[in-house]
């Protein structure tokens, strides 16, 4: 079962990560008031927690710096240059191999990870496949009150809310009920 504190709808996890400063309402409410918080948000996530062997300054740091480009990235904007500076420190450090994979009937070398990821590389991981991605586009919740990010990989990139049961409903209910 999901964990309630944490809000995990933006179907990537560097989304989910940047979504603990943001919220569903007006009222933006931080889930990270310490290290402690960190920790069981890796736990929600099911990641290696890395809380104890990285400053939570830090922490609160990378997420700041990828708020920066999931905002860039939905409005259309060009990725800030300290946003992709602190992922590739972040992806740096990390051991890994080349790999050739198939897909769509065409052949790509990537570089895979070596090890199991702590949960900041991990999430560092995720942002640069999204932003090297074409098919994937990072938008913001239309819903009135709703301020949270989430991956949009739709054909079309139609998708319009983080959730259609909450917030895509929410609108449906709020558009029958104006005057027509």
């Amino acid at each position: 079962m999901p964990d309630p504190e944490f809000i995990l709808l933006g179907d990537a996890l560097w989304l989910d990560f940047v979504n603990t400063a943001r919220s569903r309402t007006h009222d933006r409410v931080d889930r990270f008031h310490a290290p402690a918080d960190y920790h069981r948000w890796t736990k929600a996530e099911k990641l290696a927690s890395d809380a104890d062997a990285i400053a939570f300054e830090d922490v609160l740091e990378a997420r700041e710096r990828l708020t920066a480009l999931a905002t860039s990235l939905a409005t259309g904007r060009r990725p800030p240059s300290a946003s992709v500076d602190a992922l590739n420190h972040a992806l740096g450090g990390m051991p890994g191999r080349a790999q050739i994979t198939r897909s769509g009937g065409r052949w790509s070398m990537r570089l895979a990870p070596q090890d199991a990821l702590r949960a900041l590389e991990a999430v560092a991981w995720s942002a640069a496949v999204t932003l090297t991605d074409p098919a994937a586009a990072v938008r913001q919740c239309a819903g009135a009150t709703c301020d949270l990010f989430f991956l949009d990989r739709t054909p079309g990139h139609t998708r319009r809310f983080c959730s259609a049961s909450t917030c895509g409903q929410a609108a449906r209910v709020e558009r029958r009920r104006r005057p027509r």
